[in-house]
């Protein structure tokens, strides 16, 4: 099959150009498809740009967040210490308080004592007042004396009856101490709720921002991951587009030599098959580059194949000879792929594709001037042999 694209027909007295036609259309095309192409590629770049900021602003808020835990747990070592300061204190007014309730029960028990035993003496000398007003009448030898006792008793009433107020003021101040302790007792119970409840407040957020972290990391990596796959497929879009490029450019040359070429064919001169010195070898050759080319086609096909070749000898636009046609630069593929070489190098051309070449090379043709064949390709137009279409 010919590789290269020029489609046209040259007739002895009118030539009629194709390929350049054909050529235009893949051009647009292809640069249709680059155009798509730079697109898609735009469009990943964007994305691209559009991820990246993303892994930007995550990193920003998890710095962010970060600074938070530090500021946090600095909170909660400082609640931590507030708490076990208060714990210190609340440990020593608890043992003041137990310091203050045993000397209040001591106090109580002596206050109980005195009470007692002052009651004992009061009841005695009430009781046994008249008996002792005759004793101190019979001891005493003056009046003097009597007195003297009278007062020693009152003075002792008196010295009980003080003792015991004292005592009882006493016990109110222990009361009230014992009050006082339980009041600032229980500030610092509240104030240790409190600080408990701040404690566990800030445990909660330095655990929920952790977390947020922990997860914010995972979105980094995540959207790094993500970005990685979109600057590869970004980088497949640059290499398609360089590569559509080539194709754009090698198409646009393509297209200018084909117009090269028509010019030239439109003025050239052709030959006869009968000014044709067809060299040893030549059948062999043709017969075999048919076997690779329509090896599988009809007769017509094969005919069809050999006759391309000799109106390239006819046409002064191509090489003279038949082994200058088959072998010229980029026409034929088998030549390029190494095929036409085995073939040859096997004897592979049956009797059909010798028949062929000998017709071709007699003169004989079923495709007009035409000098081109290929595959059917849409837009192409030309005369369609079994499963090619010569122009």
């Amino acid at each position: 099959m010919v590789l290269a694209v020029l489609a046209f027909c040259i007739g002895k007295s009118d030539i009629k150009v194709h390929a350049t036609e054909a050529t235009r259309k893949a051009l647009e095309e292809a640069k249709e498809k680059l155009s798509e192409t730079k697109d898609q590629l735009e469009k990943k770049q964007d994305e691209l740009d559009d991820k990246k900021d993303d892994i930007t602003n995550l990193n920003q808020e998890k710095s962010e967040l970060e600074n938070k835990l530090d500021n946090l747990n600095d909170q909660l070592t400082e609640v931590s210490d507030n708490l076990s300061s208060l714990e210190d204190k609340i440990d020593v007014k608890e043992n003041e308080i137990y310091s203050t309730q045993e000397e209040l029960k001591e106090a109580i028990k002596t206050k109980d004592d005195q009470y007692a035993a002052m009651k004992k003496r009061v009841q005695f000398i009430y009781e046994k007042q008249s008996f002792m007003l005759m004793d101190m009448l019979l001891d005493v030898g003056s009046f003097a004396d009597f007195l003297n006792q009278s007062n020693y008793i009152a003075a002792l009433s008196g010295y009980d009856r003080k003792m015991l107020l004292a005592y009882e003021q006493t016990c109110e101040d222990v009361e009230a101490k014992e009050n006082l302790l339980k009041s600032q007792k229980e500030e610092l119970d509240t104030a240790k709720a409190e600080v408990e409840a701040e404690q566990s407040r800030v445990s909660g957020l330095v655990n929920q921002t952790s977390g947020s972290i922990s997860q914010y990391k995972k979105n980094i990596s995540s959207a790094e991951e993500e970005a990685k796959n979109i600057e590869a497929q970004a980088k497949e879009y640059e290499s398609q587009v360089e590569s559509q490029n080539d194709d754009v450019k090698k198409l646009e040359a393509k297209l200018a030599e084909e117009i090269r070429l028509s010019k030239l064919a439109k003025s050239s001169s052709w030959r006869s098959i009968g000014e044709v010195q067809f060299a040893e070898g030549d059948r062999e050759l043709l017969a075999n580059l048919i076997y690779c080319e329509a090896g599988a086609e009809p007769y017509e096909g094969k005919v069809a194949v050999g006759a391309v070749v000799i109106n390239r000898v006819l046409s002064s636009v191509y090489p003279d000879t038949v082994v200058g046609v088959i072998y010229q630069s980029g026409q034929f593929s088998p030549v390029g792929s190494g095929r036409l070489a085995l073939a040859l190098a096997n004897g592979s051309a049956t009797e059909a594709c010798y028949q062929a070449a000998d017709a071709a090379m007699s003169g004989q043709t079923n495709v007009g001037n035409c000098v081109y064949f290929r595959t059917p390709i849409p837009g192409l137009t030309g005369i369609n042999i079994g499963g090619h279409v010569f122009y």
